[in-house]
């Protein structure tokens, strides 16, 4: 059993290691947040609201072209193989779990992808991919090694926020593109303040659930983006087209299928989600925020 002393990357793995399974056999490859529209209000299957959100990330950040992409923390491939094959790309994907590394691995094969060592890449047939255990804060890469900088979602697992920006910067060629969403908290440089003790009580439970260092504000992000040396940043809150996600979770989780799933999966899993309802609430209350950012080297 796992204690407060344990690391928290080692937290993390477990984590994924044990839920990914039963996320992809209710969910499917992509294990992220799903877009309803600009509104929030445009329901649609809920594979294909996450698709969407990948389609819309990339319309809004005006990428149209990629050849090198690194997707840091990949899950089990989803976001590495669709950029992949959409840019016809040669693709990194990087976790820090072997069991999402391994089954990413797999799903490549079994859509055709070729899977091959990042150093092969440039003569490698595109589309190509390889999966790696990497703490995205310490990459094995190269500078200047990749001309998109993708991250879905991990942003909010990373202990040194700083950091994680730094060394997304140094592996991005210059005038590569570096597009990420992340788990926020509001923003305290508005009138509404710093955050209260009930907010802070809220987002310590999320925390200690899902193994979440902390958050921070969208406009922390963007100063912490600036100050590692990104221009043309932009930033956008994205939180009302993403929040029906959670319903959508709620109402898979509570199948037979998928009860007896996170009971099989065991006490990590179901502590995962017992963080679904902290999520909704947190979204309804405005603490919890769902960022998107891009900037350029």
């Amino acid at each position: 059993m796992m204690t407060d002393s344990t690391p928290l990357a080692e937290k993390i793995q477990r984590f994924y290691d044990t839920s990914s399974p039963l996320w992809e056999k209710t969910w499917g490859e992509h294990m992220h947040h799903g877009y309803y529209g600009r509104n929030g209000r445009h329901r649609k299957n809920r594979r294909q609201a996450q698709i969407d959100l990948i389609e819309a990330l990339l319309k809004w950040a005006d990428l149209t072209t990629a050849h090198t992409i690194l997707d840091v923390g990949c899950g089990i491939g989803g976001s590495t193989l669709y950029l992949a094959k959409k840019f016809d790309a040669q693709a990194v994907g990087i976790t820090l779990s072997p069991v999402q590394a391994k089954r990413a691995g797999e799903r490549a094969a079994e859509q055709g992808v070729d899977l091959l060592a990042y150093e092969n890449f440039e003569t490698a047939q595109a589309p190509a991919v390889q999966f790696q255990v990497t703490n995205a804060l310490s990459t094995p890469f190269p500078d200047d090694a990749f001309d998109f900088v993708w991250s879905m979602e991990s942003g909010e697992h990373m202990p040194d926020k700083q950091g994680f920006l730094q060394e997304c910067y140094r592996v991005l060629k210059p005038g590569g593109t570096f597009l990420m969403a992340t788990w926020c908290h509001r923003s305290t440089r508005t009138l509404a303040g710093p955050l209260t003790e009930s907010e802070g009580q809220h987002l310590d439970r999320l925390y200690e659930l899902y193994h979440l260092p902390y958050v921070i504000s969208l406009d922390d992000y963007s100063i912490l983006a600036k100050e590692v040396g990104f221009t043309d940043v932009r930033m956008a809150d994205w939180s009302q087209q993403v929040e029906f996600f959670w319903q959508d979770v709620i109402r898979s989780a509570l199948s037979v299928e998928a009860v007896t799933g996170i009971f099989q999966a065991g006490e990590e899993t179901i502590r995962g989600t017992a963080a679904i309802a902290l999520m909704t609430t947190g979204f309804n209350r405005g603490l919890i925020r769902y960022g998107i950012l891009s900037g350029t080297k």
